[in-house]
């Protein structure tokens, strides 16, 4: 259940005058599970770091490039006071919607989310998953009710699913325990999930040399271990800004050349010869069920 987020990263400073202050919720309400109640305040549980944004430019003379709202009816730039928004129900048909014709749909903003299941962890796909927020106790007493639900939901491997609305935005979205904190994932409604069928995939069923099988397991032991996301970096937001600053300091950058992937005449060919390049690792302690789609 780890996988919905990480433990919680921001913890609370005392501002100097005997409180502590956190960082400010961007939702302020209720979770609730049958006639329990915990007030909640939902925080960020990610943020961008690092993120490379780049300006697209004329060749000629670097001048920035600016996008213009142009009518390809009149031939004219338009301006946005002039500008609606359009459904097309047809081609070239549209309907304009208007800013009442929002209001008019717009979900009823409810400052609850209100738990209407405990399903397995597992029996959800990832395919699902969308946003992770976490959720911290707030106001008087909310301590005890929430660290039963969490200490709940990670004895039995449940997650807790019901719907919320942000943003004017009604969102399916599930409570998991995450170290020391719930985190309130937003989901992926079923319609928003492409089927996988016309994909040409290999059935479960697909004949299968039992040795190659047997091999690969062992591959995967070898290299078995512990889930730290520490080892893993961005290697190329590393380089790339490299080559920016080496080409701001008119210094010349070469290319790595692209390695060819070895060719194997056979599956099992390739399966020994990666069991020969792996040292002996340690075994993995079991396997991690295979997660079903909802």
């Amino acid at each position: 259940m780890a996988r919905h987020a990480s433990r919680r990263h921001g913890r609370e400073q005392d501002n100097g005058h005997g409180r502590h202050s956190g960082p400010r919720a961007m939702w302020k309400g209720a979770l609730t599970f049958g006639l329990v109640t915990v007030p909640v305040a939902l925080h960020a549980a990610t943020e961008r770091k690092n993120e490379l944004t780049f300006r697209l430019l004329h060749a000629k003379d670097e001048s920035p490039i600016d996008y213009k709202r142009f009518c390809e009816e009149e031939g004219v730039e338009v301006p946005w006071r002039e500008i609606v928004k359009g459904y097309e129900l047809a081609k070239g048909r549209y309907v304009v919607v208007t800013d009442e014709d929002f209001d008019k749909a717009r979900v009823k903003a409810t400052q609850t989310f209100e738990i209407r299941d405990f399903v397995p962890a597992d029996a959800i796909d990832d395919l699902y998953f969308d946003h992770p927020y976490y959720l911290a106790p707030a106001g008087p007493g909310a301590a005890k009710p929430y660290a039963l639900l969490r200490d709940a939901l990670d004895k039995s491997g449940r997650v807790g699913v019901g719907t919320i609305v942000l943003r004017q935005r009604e969102h399916l979205a599930s409570v998991a325990p995450s170290g020391e904190a719930l985190v309130l994932t937003t989901m992926r409604w079923a319609y928003e999930i492409r089927s996988a069928s016309g994909l040409g995939l290999p059935g479960r069923t697909a004949t299968r040399d039992r040795r190659e099988l047997d091999l690969a397991l062992q591959l995967v032991d070898t290299l078995a271990g512990e889930w730290n996301p520490r080892r893993y970096t961005d290697t190329y937001h590393d380089v790339l800004m490299d080559v920016i600053r080496r080409k701001a300091a008119g210094k010349e950058t070469r290319a790595p050349k692209a390695e060819r992937p070895a060719k194997v005449r056979s599956l099992m060919s390739a399966l020994e010869a990666s069991l020969r390049e792996r040292p002996p690792g340690a075994k993995a302690a079991g396997r991690r069920p295979v997660r079903r789609a909802a």
